[in-house]
């Protein structure tokens, strides 16, 4: 199979899915990888590496559409890329249609095969492509606020772990998933009073016996929070919000009870979400005010240490890709459990339950788009010509 890479084009996003040890085992395993020229380099991947690694190079992300059955992303399919789409296309990357109509109706209407990393979930729960970007996101959404309380960013002043005859900074986290105890991770790390508040009373369990011994647990209520906030130097959000839910963790209301100092890291960054004044930033512009507590919200932390947060996504999606590389995108989902539970797109059908509930589409369940396609709807293709 002719596997492309385009350049990301989102602002502020440096990863790539594709990193030198994975297109060698891809071309190893006799398919061909085409990059868009310039793609690596923001994680540090120049294109002679690539080409060393038996990569081609493609001058332009239209080329990289034009030629490839499958395409590698990491973020969602951006307008500029709309026209570029092409029917019976593999798109695999993190898709987050949900909360997209416009995606959604453009993958529709191209009869794209749409396959979304942070949807692949195993029978035991877990989310393995997206696990090790939110336990990233969870670090460097620490590292994000320790900065950001520096003096010189217009902070607090207070450095995470104190000093000498100094209290350290005190942090609250929302949420005991994989993003919240990386970020309890970091904030441990540099020796801050941390507490973890979850509605899971075993995960909060396990947090304080197995996981993180040293740090506080406490239920998410919202009386527990309400305590917590006038002594909190550091708010971490972490947990996933519904789209257009009108509940919250922290209501805008709750804002006076903070220190006017006070910052608010929100990681899963939905805007009016869990936190009810989170509006999305960027890396270039990261900080607002809202009733005079600074907000942070921005939504591809990940990208911050691009090299890293590569490498782990490479690793991550690489069986995957081999998989539908030499099975066929049909015979991967009808074999591969977790993967199915991954394909929200194909052929002009919605697959994915949850966007067509919050966008009230039409649902086709991937079983049934397995018996109406047979076997050689997602059959590999001879690689195509230049």
């Amino acid at each position: 199979m002719l596997i492309g890479m385009p350049r990301e084009i989102k602002n502020n996003e440096y990863r790539v899915p594709l990193t030198t040890p994975g297109v060698e085992a891809l071309t190893e395993a006799g398919h061909r990888v085409l990059i868009e020229a310039g793609a690596g380099v923001g994680s540090g991947i120049t294109d002679e590496a690539y080409r060393s690694a038996g990569a081609e190079i493609a001058p332009d992300a239209a080329a990289v559409f034009q030629k490839a059955e499958m395409i590698l992303k990491v973020k969602e399919i951006l307008p500029p890329e709309y026209e570029l789409l092409r029917e019976g296309q593999i798109v695999f990357t993190y898709i987050h249609s949900a909360g997209n109509p416009e995606e959604t109706q453009v993958l529709l209407d191209r009869k794209i095969i749409g396959i979304a990393y942070e949807d692949i979930l195993t029978d035991d729960g877990r989310s393995p492509l997206l696990t090790p970007m939110s336990e990233i996101a969870g670090e460097v959404g620490i590292l994000m606020g320790a900065c950001h309380m520096f003096t010189i960013n217009g902070g607090s002043g207070i450095l995470l772990g104190g000093a000498a005859g100094i209290e350290p900074a005190k942090v609250v986290i929302f949420g005991a998933g994989s993003v919240g105890l990386g970020a309890a991770r970091s904030a441990l790390g540099l020796g801050a009073e941390t507490t973890i508040m979850d509605i899971d009373l075993e995960r909060l369990r396990d947090v304080r016996q197995r996981i993180f011994p040293r740090a506080g647990t406490l239920f998410l209520n919202e009386f527990n929070v309400r305590q917590l906030l006038p002594r909190t130097d550091l708010l971490v959000n972490a947990v996933k919000w519904p789209p257009r839910s009108d509940r919250h963790i922290l209501k805008r209301e709750m804002l006076k009870l903070m220190k006017r100092d006070a910052l608010i890291v929100d990681i899963s960054c939905d805007p009016g979400g869990a936190v009810e004044t989170c509006r999305l930033t960027t890396h270039d512009n990261p900080v607002y005010e809202v009733d005079g507590i600074r907000h942070f919200c921005v939504p591809n932390l990940p990208s911050a240490v691009a090299r890293t947060s590569s490498g782990a996504l490479c690793n991550s999606i690489l069986p995957y890709v081999l998989e539908i590389a030499s099975s066929g995108w049909l015979a991967a989902v009808e074999k591969n459990i977790p993967l199915r539970r991954g394909l929200g797109f194909a052929l002009g059908y919605l697959t994915f339950l949850s966007t067509a509930k919050a966008q009230d589409r039409e649902y086709t369940s991937p079983e049934t788009i397995i018996r109406m396609f047979g076997g050689s709807a997602g059959r590999p293709a001879a690689n195509a010509e230049d």
